[in-house]
């Protein structure tokens, strides 16, 4: 059966007529696939998928998305960012197979409501365990390596946590690009995360970020928070894990509008 398969004229140049007209043809396709942008299931055989190739300096990666989450494109990253995703993107569905520090970060935008104010935050949750580079071992040491750069656990919601120097959220043209951490040795900021396409954020969201000129950034451990379709829902999940002292938390500058 033919899949509902979109490639791009960028794609196919990069991965040659042969390769693209048997994607086409469903031989090299997958039926069913994690999307690459929203990470819930799709089937190639169903609906409309994009093929999307993920090209570092040494490593390129063909996945898939649905075509209403990303059109067909090529996306240039870089090689660290190429490995950390590539686990997620070729893991056939399960993370069984991915090395723990190969997880992914999941970022979701929100409104928090503290003190009667409400204030732009992002929330950071990998797919999977993540464990210090250099270790093996099923242990989970996320939250202990983010306090290691200074974010603070958090065990109530009830102040805004305080701003962490050096790191920044970058915002262009009303759509989230990345988190900045400050560069080795006083360099300039590198990406801790990267959207492999511009987030769009709510009118709502970017006013507050304007208003305060920075975000919230919550980050736990894979498997605390989840996502969550509405912002009621992800304020009682913030506050559960915080209550199970596995929430850290930082308040960054916005860098761009």
């Amino acid at each position: 059966m033919p899949r509902m398969l979109d490639v791009s004229d960028d794609v196919r140049a990069e991965i040659g007529d042969e390769e693209a007209d048997r994607l086409l043809a469903g031989e090299n396709a997958p039926g069913s696939y994690d999307c690459t942008s929203c990470r819930t299931p799709g089937d190639s055989e169903q609906e409309r998928t994009s093929t999307v190739l993920f090209i570092g300096d040494e490593t390129a990666v063909l996945a898939f998305a649905h075509a209403g989450c990303l059109p067909s494109q090529v996306v240039q990253v870089t090689e660290e960012q190429l490995q950390g995703a590539v686990r997620s993107i070729t893991a056939d569905g399960g993370p069984a197979t991915a090395a723990p520090e190969q997880a992914v970060l999941g970022v979701t935008s929100g409104l928090v409501l503290i003190n009667g104010e409400l204030h732009p935050a992002l929330v950071v949750e990998p797919t999977g365990p993540i464990v210090r580079p250099g270790t093996t071992g099923a242990g989970d040491d996320f939250l202990p390596l983010l306090i290691e750069q200074g974010f603070m656990p958090v065990t109530e919601l009830t102040e805004p946590p305080s701003v962490l120097h050096g790191w920044s959220v970058l915002l262009a043209m009303g759509q989230l690009h990345a988190v900045l951490q400050p560069g080795t040795g006083g360099g300039s900021p590198v990406a801790w995360w990267q959207a492999h396409q511009p987030l769009q954020v709510t009118e709502s969201w970017r006013a507050a970020a304007n208003k305060h000129q920075q975000v919230l950034l919550f980050a736990a451990p894979a498997g605390s928070i989840g996502r969550q379709p509405r912002e009621d829902l992800l304020r009682d999940a913030l506050d559960k894990a915080a209550a199970n002292g596995k929430l850290v938390a930082s308040a960054m500058p916005l860098a761009g509008t």
